[in-house]
């Protein structure tokens, strides 16, 4: 993927350049996955759930560092749409994941895909410089517990 760029000017404060900056990424992301059907954040959940199935939503919480509503809330569409479903036996509080074969087609599909942004961003900056962002950004994460 080519890249247009803008000349923009960054705000004085870094928690607006940030949000910009995901939002802008973010766009890329689903622009690419759209033909799969998904945006970037349903994508991150599937290929979670294949790495990790069968995961409890506690432990893809966990794992994806997200809240556990917002987690519910997006896995339900996923659900809903037949790409995950809930192998825990009846009776159970705990849910247990995993993805169905179609939710395993869409996701071996979507990773081509996301594979593809990756490189594309790492064509536009530059390998040095993603993986300095990368350190950067996981620096900005850790202010946080």
């Amino acid at each position: 993927m080519e890249f247009t760029t803008r000349n923009k000017k960054p705000s004085v404060c870094n928690c607006l350049n940030l949000r910009r900056a995901s939002q802008a990424i973010t766009h890329v992301y689903d622009e690419l996955l759209k033909p799969c059907g998904l945006r970037v954040n349903q994508f991150s959940l599937l290929a979670h759930i294949k790495s990790l199935e069968p995961v409890s939503v506690s432990d893809l919480a966990l794992a994806m560092r997200l809240d556990r509503t917002t987690l519910v809330r997006n896995l339900r569409s996923l659900e809903e749409q037949g790409f995950i479903e809930d192998i825990a036996a009846t009776g159970t509080r705990s849910r247990q994941l995993k993805l169905t074969e179609r939710g395993l087609k869409l996701t071996l599909e979507a990773e081509a895909v996301w594979s593809e942004a990756q490189n594309s961003l790492v064509n536009y900056l530059g390998k040095e410089e993603v993986a300095a962002l990368t350190e950067l950004l996981s620096k900005i994460e850790a202010l946080v517990p």
